[in-house]
């Protein structure tokens, strides 16, 4: 068996707005397949930072898997002392915002998978961003009636959203929580305080941004960039006593102290007083936001496996679920994984998941998803009878599913999310999966109180109509929450219940792809969770084009042209940033029966896995 393990580092590449316009060229349909509309591009949001192997780590108590050690380390010291996996999730993603700004943070939103083992039950917290009550589905049109360019909209106030990862946490901490809210914040308040040393990776995402950075002025550009403009280099001591004493005034105050009160309305300042680009956020908005409760979606995989993801108004849940549904009719075991078959077949199975994607998902809240036909055993069978072994579909059509009740415009939304993702499993056996964003790298480059606003509202569509006058479902409204691609997963034993493991990544909408490449690695292919994360990426979406990953096994001239050969056009790309974060059950239960995903129970209860394209680890205490 072949796996990825590939000990090379890749150049820093950067990504300027003009890379950005020119990638999103490279990245289009197959020129001998006319597209009748406009398909999804993918754009990696943040640009690579090398490729670093992991070793995967093993604990016998508990375990963090996440983007950056010094978060899995807050996350850690809180299950050490006694606390749940919510609590070492707040935690963690108090540590992310100081550390991986770029990503994530209280400014934006996330979505949460939690398995409570006591009651053998998972809930799906949405904590997605709203749009403001005053936006309008022309939100994106600009003077000339003509949807403004994508960094044009990003840049300013008019794209930010009402951060909702805070009211989702508070939510999930009072039914989950067992430490007090407080404990929570004493990690990233410390770092914040004392510094940190810059990483590689922020430092590379800086420059990347950084003219973008020193064009939307302060405080923002003092604090990420050098006199000269230029990004702060690896290893510089950055202290941020504004987000210090933000993080106080919520560790005493709950959310209800970023939501209402002085803090909001600096936010609403921000944002309504851009000099350029003005947005609609108001201080109703921020005190009106509420986070939702929602059932997961959840099937089963070749009998053995319960999957459960987000629902809408993610399309990850269920886009993953299609994958896996369709794939079904085929011998993944027997194809092997880095093979010319398991390339193709995997490629046709995404095209047809995200033909339906574009057209169907968006917040069930404003329009009907047909979310439960979209997963049909039944349906999912018929699409996989569209896969041909010997030819590609091309570009690919969106199915019926069962439950459609009005025709639906086709959505050309880039959804470009920086994002981060962790997952972790508790001494109770409790276990949260959660994916969190401020959508493009440093989000609307908007910084308040030491903290970085969203610009989550471009992921809506920018047209509130296809080209035919069919209304997009994913449409700006006010209120209305963008569809989303991020996948937080949770699979279980489908017989006996029990929790079998934990991944997500960030990665725009190939997140999708990434979840389930390590799915599949971990089911099909009897690999371990790192071997699974270190699987080359690669992929399709609304249209005829196949992107690999450059460089990684599956880059090589036999597979190329075998997958041109087959109709495929093909895209090397060494954009493919995922940073995938996984904890399985690696022991022996109380039955004698090892977990399905166990590779080696002698090692500990719970491995864990982190993506070597970025910096974070796993890590667990015994």
């Amino acid at each position: 068996m072949t796996i990825f393990t590939t000990g090379r580092r890749w150049p820093l590449a950067l990504l300027s707005a003009t890379a950005v316009a020119a990638l999103l060229a490279a990245c289009g349909g197959n020129d001998d397949s006319p597209v009748a509309e406009p398909v999804e591009q993918y754009v990696p949001p943040e640009p690579p930072s090398g490729y670093t192997p992991k070793s995967i780590a093993y604990a016998n108590k508990d375990m963090v898997a996440a983007a950056n050690p010094l978060a899995v380390q807050a996350g850690t010291a809180i299950l050490a002392k006694g606390g749940s996996a919510t609590d070492a999730a707040i935690a963690v993603q108090m540590v992310l915002n100081l550390v991986e700004p770029q990503s994530s943070g209280i400014g934006g939103g996330a979505f949460m998978l939690h398995f409570d083992k006591g009651s053998n039950r998972v809930l799906a917290y949405d904590g997605r961003e709203t749009a403001p009550m005053a936006a309008t589905p022309n939100l994106f049109i600009g003077a000339d009636g003509n949807p403004l360019a994508f960094l044009t909209a990003v840049d300013g106030g008019l794209s930010v959203g009402t951060p909702g990862v805070l009211r989702m946490l508070e939510a999930a901490h009072k039914a989950h929580g067992k430490l007090p809210w407080k404990d929570l914040f004493e990690p990233a308040i410390k770092l914040s305080e004392d510094g940190f040393a810059i990483s590689e990776r922020m430092s590379v995402s800086i420059a990347g941004s950084a003219a973008r950075i020193k064009a939307q002025g302060e405080p923002g550009a003092s604090y990420f960039l050098r006199a000269d403009g230029t990004a702060k280099p690896t290893g510089t001591l950055l202290k941020n006593p504004e987000l210090a004493a933000t993080l106080r005034a919520i560790a005493n105050g709950g959310a209800d102290a970023f939501y209402k009160g002085d803090i909001a309305a600096d936010i609403v300042a921000k944002v309504t007083r851009h000099p350029t680009n003005p947005g609609k956020l108001a201080l109703s908005d921020l005190s009106n936001y509420t986070s939702k409760v929602r059932e997961p979606v959840c099937g089963v995989y070749r009998t053995k496996y319960r999957v459960c993801g987000m629902p809408a108004p993610s399309s990850g849940g269920i886009a993953v679920l299609q994958t896996l549904g369709m794939l079904e009719s085929f011998d993944l075991a027997a194809m092997k994984p880095n093979t010319l078959d398991s390339v193709h077949v995997v490629s046709e199975a995404y095209r047809l998941a995200y033909a339906d994607r574009a057209l169907y998902v968006a917040d069930p809240d404003f329009v009907s998803v047909p979310q439960a036909g979209l997963i049909n055993a039944d349906y999912l069978k018929g699409r996989a009878r569209l896969i041909d072994m010997q030819r590609s579909i091309g570009t690919p059509v969106a199915g019926t599913p069962p439950g459609v009740v009005a025709s639906r415009g086709a959505d050309s939304s880039l959804n470009l999310p920086s994002t981060t993702h962790l997952s972790i499993v508790d001494a109770s056996g409790n276990a949260v999966s959660m994916t969190t964003t401020i959508e493009n790298g440093f989000g609307s480059l908007q910084m308040v109180r030491g903290f970085l606003l969203n610009n989550q509202l471009t992921d809506f569509s920018f047209t509130a109509t296809d080209s035919a006058g069919k209304a997009i479902a994913n449409s700006v409204q006010p209120g209305k929450r963008p569809r989303s691609s991020m996948a937080p997963t949770i699979i279980f034993n489908a017989a006996t219940g029990d929790f079998e493991g934990a991944i997500g990544s960030p990665g725009g909408s190939a997140i999708i792809q990434y979840t389930a490449k390590s799915i599949l690695g971990m089911t099909d292919w009897g690999l371990n969770v790192q071997q699974a994360i270190n699987l080359p990426n690669f992929g399709a979406q609304t249209n005829a084009t196949t992107s690999i990953e450059k460089g990684s096994v599956i880059d090589t001239a036999a597979i190329r042209d075998g997958l041109r050969a087959r109709g495929h056009t093909v895209a090397q790309t060494d954009t493919f940033t995922s940073g995938l974060h996984g904890v399985i059950y690696n022991g022996v239960r109380a039955n004698g029966s090892a977990g399905l995903l166990s590779r080696n129970p002698a090692a500990g209860t719970y491995a864990g896995g982190a993506d070597p394209r970025r910096e974070g680890i796993a890590l667990g205490n015994n």
